[in-house]
């Protein structure tokens, strides 16, 4: 099947991952084309804009991007390109798996949590202002937004059969905003009388996943806890290096990995490119290509068991294309 997708190189390490990726796809022999474009900070510096106009409108045709870490230049007035491209497309879903896998230095094994953070609101409005002495920051968390990031996380367990969902909230604190997401959660999950569920408060939450990861298995969360959270949960699989992403709304998504842009080894060919590759996977089976994706995912997992050609991050001095080559070998 042919496929036009919206591809965003980014910058640092994104360009160098983004080729490697390409050589990936092609070795899975894909029908794919690309509408390529710059955003952030490299599409600043030539166009005056961090996501030019044009991008927006091939991502509003393709329905499907693929986001290779970006830069948002430092400084007053500039909002992250990730969260404006999250409100624009009312992308409400951030899809964060992590899952264990061999080769990693992490001290954890057979983990496998799914979190499902909301994604357009809570502090990330991004709503401040200023009073005597110091700022005001304001969290919006509303009923239509709390339920259907909730009712997405449990169709999601109900579908793929995953046995619990646990919902993280500070409802002993802020008794109406997160009052408000618990309520919802508690509402919703009644209506999944076979999926497991439970409430943890956000520190709580935190200091049970460094315990005993293992009995957790779905996630929800409004969008700073669910923040927060993920790249803890990444920290448990070995880093952000393995932690892949999807941004889903009603009709676009957007694929990234979760990862920097990582300047100071830009153009040094030792990024570890297992990120980018994992959030192609989900690229692969929401466009239907569920072979490939799987296909993909092995590749990555024999290469990190066999360990031979592991970049940097992972223990190992194999270069990005080195490590590239072997993941091509294993398809």
């Amino acid at each position: 099947m042919k496929h036009r997708i919206t591809l965003f190189k980014g910058d640092g390490i994104g360009p160098e991952i983004t080729n490697e990726l390409k050589r990936v796809f092609k070795a899975l022999n894909l029908d794919i084309e690309y509408d390529e474009f710059l955003i952030g900070e490299d599409a600043y510096q030539k166009y005056g804009v961090l996501i030019p106009n044009d991008a927006i409108e091939s991502i509003k045709k393709n329905k499907v991007a693929l986001k290779a870490p970006v830069t948002t230049p430092i400084g007053k007035g500039f909002k992250s390109v990730n969260v404006t491209l999250r409100n624009i497309f009312d992308l409400y879903v951030n899809f964060r798996p992590a899952k264990s896998m061999p080769g990693t230095l992490s001290k954890y094994d057979n983990i496998d949590i799914i979190t499902f953070r909301e994604n357009t609101e809570d502090l990330y409005i991004g709503d401040e202002y200023e009073i005597e002495d110091g700022y005001i920051a304001k969290k919006k968390i509303t009923r239509t937004n709390s339920e259907r990031i909730i009712r997405y996380a449990f169709e999601y367990a109900l579908k793929n059969n995953r046995k619990k969902v646990t919902c993280i909230h500070k409802a002993n604190i802020l008794k109406k905003s997160d009052g408000l997401f618990l309520d919802t959660f508690n509402a919703i999950k009644s209506e999944y009388p076979t999926i497991e569920s439970d409430d943890k408060i956000i520190d709580n939450m935190c200091m049970q996943l460094v315990m005993d990861p293992k009995k957790f298995d779905c996630l929800v969360a409004p969008n700073l806890y669910g923040d927060i959270v993920t790249d803890l949960i990444a920290g448990l699989i070995g880093g952000l290096g393995m932690a892949p992403a999807a941004n889903i709304g009603k009709d676009i998504a957007i694929f990234e990995a979760v990862h920097g842009s990582a300047p100071d080894i830009k153009n040094m060919a030792i990024a570890n490119p297992t990120a980018f590759f994992l959030s192609s996977a989900l690229m692969l089976d929401y466009i239907g290509e569920k072979e490939s994706a799987n296909k993909l995912k092995n590749a990555i997992e024999e290469t990190l068991k066999e360990g031979l050609y592991l970049t940097r991050d992972l223990g190992g001095n194999a270069k990005t294309y080195e490590y590239t080559d072997r993941v091509i070998s294993k398809l």
